[in-house]
């Protein structure tokens, strides 16, 4: 069994609040909110009326897009996913297989629901067709528009990979269980590159289902860029959200080779489970496990606790946010003015679930990339069971700029999940 050192050589990212890896980087910089009131939800009787859409210009997708992908394919979870990972594949150096296959790539894009409704023939629901027998309206692409495989099986239509072509979906570990796996694969020397993300679609029909759950932030309706408060005080539900993030994954032998630009090594990572027993639950994490998962990832990673100089958490803007933060000190044994930094871009994108991991996994590198850390949104006033844990100068509401070398990276969803992942910022030493 090979042991190979897996780098990142590609980002690609289409977030609410900027389309593209330099927008995106600009948006996170400035502390842009992309998170809006949207009238359809009023209409709808949402009591959740905001929510953070993607916005992908028409020139943007003709740049990356190939010709039969435009005005075919309507779903906007796999165009995100296909943008995203176009845009990675681009930056690592690397182009599509016209002729030809690549065995010696694969994929693992995850999504949590690609809505059947995307897949719709306009104006007309799924539903509505088949139950009036117009089943043959739904169109030829219905199902691949639709099947969670849908994003990874249209990427590879144009990118043309033979190695493994995989398709998870985890609730809101997605994302970063994509990339936990892609790397294992790469460390395991069954790949030289992996293309990793994760997507989500956005709108009501998804939406629906939490805000019945009275899951979402209902307060802020006439105030939408308030919405999501990530250990705030005033916490009161997540906001929803959708876009897609991707990262090429790949041996530092073969990064080397190529030559090619690294922005990052992944040390190490893992996933688990609390078994929904001893205090977790469908919705509920079991802090056992988490701190397990935390730690486990750590060992792998071969890194000492104190190395780590920010913390990417998954920080909802629910009532599991102190939970959170405690887990993390449990874990990490630091706490105080010696807790590292930590945020979420969450107070500026919502929660985009399947999505979330992938995206904060680009703004993770990107603060590496850069020397910053991004600011957390309408967190003035933090949690004050937050506050008797760590120094409220951990918790950044105003852009720091700081050298970030190690980043520890986690998500954690419905189901009892959860995926840690430790990135070292690359350094030719």
């Amino acid at each position: 069994m090979r042991n190979n050192r897996v780098v990142i050589t590609g980002l690609g990212v289409v977030a609410p609040n900027g389309t593209g890896v330099a927008a995106f980087n600009e948006a996170l910089q400035q502390g842009k909110s992309a998170i809006k009131f949207h009238e359809k939800l009023k209409e709808l009787n949402f009591r959740c009326q905001i929510g953070a859409k993607t916005n992908v210009e028409q020139s943007y997708k003709e740049k990356l897009l190939p010709d039969f992908f435009i005005g075919k394919v309507r779903n906007n979870a796999i165009i995100n996913a296909c943008l995203s990972g176009m845009e990675a594949w681009l930056d690592a150096g690397l182009t599509p297989n016209e002729n030809g296959v690549d065995y010696e790539s694969g994929i693992v894009f995850g999504a949590g629901d690609l809505s059947f409704d995307d897949a719709k023939a306009p104006n007309e629901a799924p539903t509505v067709l088949i139950d009036a027998g117009n089943n043959r309206r739904l169109g030829s692409r219905s199902i691949s528009e639709c099947m969670n495989s849908g994003a990874s099986a249209y990427l590879n239509n144009i990118l043309g990979l033979g190695n493994r072509i995989v398709s998870n979906s985890s609730a809101c570990v997605t994302g970063s269980e994509a990339i936990l796996v892609g790397y294992e694969h790469i460390k395991n020397g069954k790949a030289k590159r992996m293309i990793c993300g994760s997507t989500e679609s956005d709108g009501h029909y998804i939406w629906g289902g939490f805000d019945s759950m009275r899951v979402l932030c209902s307060d802020s309706n006439e105030n939408p860029s308030f919405g999501s408060r990530p250990m705030s005080a005033t916490s009161s539900g997540f906001v929803p959200g959708g876009g897609s993030g991707a990262l090429v994954l790949e041996s530092l032998e073969s990064a080397q080779e190529r030559g090619a630009k690294i922005y990052a090594e992944i040390l190490g990572g893992e996933f688990n489970s609390g078994g929904q027993r001893n205090g977790g639950t469908m919705t509920a994490p079991n802090s056992e496990a988490i701190v397990a998962c935390i730690k486990s990832a750590l060992a792998e990673a071969d890194i000492d606790p104190k190395e780590i100089d920010l913390i990417s958490g998954h920080l909802t803007s629910t009532k599991g946010d102190p939970i959170e933060v405690q887990n993390w000190v449990t874990a990490l044994g630091r706490s105080g003015e010696d807790f590292p930094y930590i945020n979420t871009p969450k107070s500026m994108i919502g929660h985009s679930v399947g999505g979330a991991g992938s995206i904060e996994l680009v703004a993770s590198v990107l603060q590496m990339e850069h020397g910053y850390v991004h600011p957390n949104l309408n967190c003035e006033e933090l949690h004050p069971e937050i506050t008797r844990l760590i120094s409220s100068d951990r918790v950044p509401t105003e852009m720091v700029s700081k050298k970030i070398d190690t980043v520890i990276k986690a998500n954690f969803g419905f189901g009892d999940l959860n995926c840690v992942l430790v990135l070292r910022k690359w350094s030719n030493k």
